[in-house]
């Protein structure tokens, strides 16, 4: 029995076995390498030897997806974030470098374009590439939530670490086959670059269906705002109006947009009844999306201390967002 306890804590230096591993992923045995790099990580974390099992997941992590081992490359990408988490490392600017490595080896792969869908073979190519894709952005989405959630719990910002965030609307968005700017926005807001999801907004706007682009806009002015972050939203309004300019489309001139441009000014200072006046004027706007009127809700507590009515409403919103798309 001591002999036995003995063999499962002493473990060797962990460069032998990332080098031996290596040389397993190099002959092309994928499958058999991403076996032993999580056994071998999970001995080491068993022994709480949790610097060298997060340097072998790193080491498995970058070098399969290096191969364009995407499935296995997210897995190990994974299980490195919730070993931080694990082992409670304190999120700080080193920490955060290596999490940008391995997310640096994902791949970023566009979707062929100019095919000729009545041919079986583009028609084929096609599927194929928006399921890679899909694979992508599922298997990098799962990391970079899970090292969010551990940069939350850890020393970053309640919300987690805002790069982290930017690095996965950033992703999401460039990267999906089918893009769901709501929850691309969801990100942009937590992250701290107004000007790049502004061009994001630009960009969907000249491809999304009409009806869209307004919804897009006024929904991300709301998602800032709820947070209480009246800076960034006049940020973003003023940066979307220059991308749109520059791309020669127009900004989307309805009720809605009208109302958000009103709310901008009104949160400047104290003024809940104009608040209020606003709110029910254009309540037919605001109906089109149902989530507006919890965000305005949330602004109003945090601009006027309103409290809502339910005091439980909009709990979990933040990890429901992060666990459920």
């Amino acid at each position: 029995m001591f002999r036995e306890r003995v063999r499962r804590v002493i473990q060797p230096p962990a460069q032998e076995n990332i080098d031996k591993l290596e040389k397993v992923v190099k002959e092309g045995n994928y499958y058999g390498a991403q076996q032993m790099y999580k056994s071998t990580s999970a001995r080491y974390a068993s022994a709480e030897r949790y610097s060298d099992a997060l340097n072998v997941l790193q080491s498995g992590a970058c070098l399969q997806l290096d191969k364009a081992q995407i499935t296995c490359g997210a897995e190990l990408s994974l299980l490195f974030a919730e070993t931080l988490a694990k082992s409670k490392v304190p999120y700080d600017e080193d920490t955060l470098d290596r999490v940008k490595k391995i997310f640096k080896k994902f791949p970023r792969l566009s979707v062929p374009q100019h095919l000729e869908l009545a041919d079986d073979d583009d028609l084929q190519k096609l599927s194929e590439a928006i399921a890679a894709a899909k694979t992508r952005v599922e298997g990098c989405s799962s990391f970079l939530k899970a090292a969010i959630k551990w940069s939350a719990e850890f020393g970053a910002h309640r919300y987690g670490s805002p790069e982290l965030h930017d690095m996965l609307a950033d992703y999401m968005y460039s990267e999906s086959p089918e893009v769901d700017i709501g929850k691309v926005s969801f990100h942009f807001v937590r992250g701290k670059n107004p000007k790049k999801f502004a061009s994001a907004l630009a960009n969907f706007m000249g491809k999304c269906y009409p009806g869209e682009d307004d919804l897009a806009i006024v929904r991300a002015i709301l998602m800032y705002l709820s947070m209480g972050n009246l800076r960034d939203a006049n940020k973003l309004m003023d940066e979307v109006k220059m991308e749109i300019e520059l791309k020669n489309l127009n900004f989307p001139s309805s009720e809605l947009t009208q109302y958000v441009n009103y709310l901008l000014l009104t949160l400047q200072r104290d003024a809940l009844p104009l608040f209020n006046m606003l709110r029910q004027t254009y309540k037919s706007s605001i109906d089109r999306e149902s989530m507006f009127n919890e965000l305005l809700d949330d602004i109003a507590e945090k601009f006027y201390g309103v409290r809502r009515r339910n005091p439980l409403e909009g709990i979990g919103d933040f990890f429901k967002m992060m666990g459920g798309d």
